[in-house]
């Protein structure tokens, strides 16, 4: 029982803690979260469909990513109709919009092309009416930065003027790629916005041939928004990626982010994707089975 004598021992501790900075990791193991697991609707073959959500609920699934549409449709998740289909289907399934993503950056750049600061504009609107904090900006393919000092720095001047809406609106820009740590800082720092951050692909990581523990170390629990959780053609758990050092590094770091993490892809070749998601869900709350 808390008798009222603890309770003033207490609150009188707190009060003589609470000047000194980072005081509140004292008392991270407190906190009663859990991370909330979903996936990428282009990963369960329901890319920017609002059918994703039935898919979502048959696995198990806490939420999806929602990719915000493409080129040829103009980017339809910017239409107010659909944005409510989308979350009546959140409501009737139960399953949640955990964030969004501009898939499409890959096939037309934000590095050079006009149309993608609309796009990215925009979309911080989208994110803000469906009750999301991050969206994520994919740097592949044509995007990719890599080698591309030009690139950067016009992705560095365009996230400087989307960042001030970002933050008005409490949306997170996180930026996904093959880059390293120290070059994700870069952008981070030039840009000076806590409204930018890293999204991490542990897969990416290493496909990228950096050491995955090191790079998410270097970037540090402040600057990652959210984590894709994949094993490109294997099932999670059965890749070559170090699971259990990954899930001890991330509870090290008292990393929680927005809350979620994304299962994509992690099929392997001819395997059922349905019976696929329900492993790789399973396994992901086996292993991120701790309160943080």
């Amino acid at each position: 029982m808390l008798t009222r004598r603890k309770l003033l021992s207490n609150t009188a501790l707190l009060s003589a803690l609470a000047p000194f900075a980072g005081v509140s990791d004292l008392f991270a193991g407190a906190r009663k979260q859990k991370f909330n697991i979903g996936a990428c609707d282009w990963s369960i073959g329901k890319n920017s469909d609002v059918g994703a959500f039935d898919v979502a609920k048959q696995i198990g699934l806490d939420g999806i990513m929602v990719n915000m549409g493409s080129e040829k449709n103009n980017l339809h998740l910017r239409d107010k109709f659909l944005q409510q289909d989308y979350l009546l289907a959140s409501k009737r399934t139960g399953v949640k919009i955990s964030s969004l993503a501009i898939g499409e950056l890959n096939n037309v750049p934000y590095k050079s092309d006009p149309r993608t600061e609309e796009w990215v504009w925009d979309t911080i609107d989208v994110a803000k009416n469906l009750g999301v904090t991050v969206i994520l900006l994919a740097f592949f393919d044509k995007n990719d930065l890599r080698n591309d000092e030009a690139g950067k720095k016009e992705v560095i001047r365009r996230l400087k003027r989307a960042a001030p809406k970002a933050e008005k609106q409490g949306i997170i820009l996180g930026v996904e790629s093959y880059l390293n740590a120290r070059e994700h800082l870069d952008i981070i720092e030039q840009v000076g916005s806590k409204n930018v951050k890293a999204y991490v692909d542990f897969r990416n990581t290493a496909d990228a041939g950096y050491d995955v523990l090191k790079e998410v170390k270097q970037l540090g629990r402040d600057n990652i928004c959210e984590l894709h959780m994949k094993e490109n053609g294997f099932l999670l758990g059965q890749g070559s990626l170090p699971w259990q050092q990954i899930r001890d590094l991330v509870y090290e770091m008292n990393y929680y982010g927005d809350g979620w993490m994304q299962i994509e892809g992690a099929i392997p070749k001819n395997a059922d994707m349905l019976d696929s998601y329900k492993h790789n869900l399973q396994f992901l709350r086996q292993l991120f089975n701790k309160k943080i």
